[in-house]
């Protein structure tokens, strides 16, 4: 086995081995052993020194012991695998510079037309097995290649932890067979909301791949097709139009029986207590009075608010009493 991942050069390493079995010697002995010229000796003696392999004892003749390989190659390995770390990172970061370079100057690297129905099935699949922190669905009426009932990819990743927000569109929810589909998704975990119209059928991967069909079907042919769109401002664009939708769509909830889905307009998510609470907060009440008046603890107030919050999907106290007075919140139905 060779000890150049070490950075040990191929002679240096078998005059090392040579001291090893040695264990102490004099240079010009190590020289014998090595069949090589004295000066060469010393010089890879010195070599050996300065890396931590050898003690050099500076007498007459000079004499020269092998360090213990455990202790005195730990070093070496710790640097080779920092450095091997940092190659890495540093090949991953020339890849993401070689792949941006390549997409600006090559248009057709950001946007892949995938034809037939069977294509976009195997695409809708492959995107979804890759998929690892979050899948955004826009769930139009009707399908081009893959009816919602048969994405059985989506249990399979709900079930690994990815996470699935669908909107659907309200035409869908009008099929009794579709909510049978809604409530399977919800209670394997999947967030759900639903929205008058969508725009589009779209799947998005973590943010940084969407596919979305083109044309129902091409001239002279019955067969769709679809781009698959990477990193790119046409992706922003389409993640943009995802998350305005999600905000202004309503959530649907599965019944505690389990034969119906519910869709729930968000402001009769509000009782009387919510609808008070962000009255006055609105008015700039401070958490303590509002707390004393509804007769709550401090801590109460505090989680309804940030619920109300996630809620309304914003992250901040002004940012939520914006939207609840842009969703009417605040008015009676």
């Amino acid at each position: 086995m060779s000890l150049r991942a070490t950075g040990l050069g191929p002679s240096d390493e078998e005059l090392y081995r040579l001291l090893v079995r040695a264990v102490e010697t004099d240079v010009s002995h190590l020289a014998e052993l090595a069949d090589r010229p004295l000066p060469d000796t010393e010089a890879a003696v010195r070599r050996l020194r300065d890396q931590g392999l050898a003690t050099l004892v500076e007498e007459t003749p000079p004499r020269v012991a092998a360090a213990a390989p455990d202790v005195a190659f730990a070093p070496l390995l710790l640097r080779g695998h920092q450095e091997l770390t940092e190659a890495t990172l540093a090949v991953t970061k020339l890849a993401e510079e070689h792949r941006a370079n390549a997409r600006r100057r090559d248009a057709d690297q950001l946007v892949e037309v995938v034809h037939g129905a069977a294509g976009i099935r195997q695409a809708l699949r492959t995107v979804q097995q890759s998929t690892r922190e979050e899948m955004l669905w826009f769930c139009k009426a009707g399908h081009v290649a893959m009816a919602s009932g048969e994405n059985d990819e989506e249990y399979t990743g709900l079930a690994r932890g990815v996470r699935y927000r669908v909107i659907y569109e309200q035409a869908m929810l009008d099929d009794p067979t579709m909510l049978v589909n809604v409530e399977r998704g919800v209670r394997a975990g999947e967030v759900a909301r639903a929205a008058p119209s969508l725009p589009l059928r779209l799947a998005v991967a973590d943010r940084s791949l969407a596919l979305c069909p083109l044309i129902t079907n091409r001239e002279g042919s019955d067969e769709p097709t679809a781009a698959l769109v990477r990193d790119s401002n046409l992706l922003t664009a389409l993640i943009a139009l995802f998350d305005a939708y999600w905000s202004d769509a309503s959530p649907l909830h599965v019944g505690e029986s389990g034969d119906q889905v519910q869709v729930t307009s968000r402001a009769s998510l509000l009782g009387p207590d919510e609808r008070e609470l962000l009255s006055l907060l609105v008015a700039g009440v401070t958490d303590k009075a509002i707390a004393t008046r509804l007769g709550v603890s401090l801590r109460t107030v505090q989680r309804r608010i940030s619920e109300l919050m996630a809620l309304a999907n914003t992250e901040t106290r002004m940012q939520l009493a914006w939207q609840a007075a842009q969703r009417g919140w605040l008015t009676s139905d």
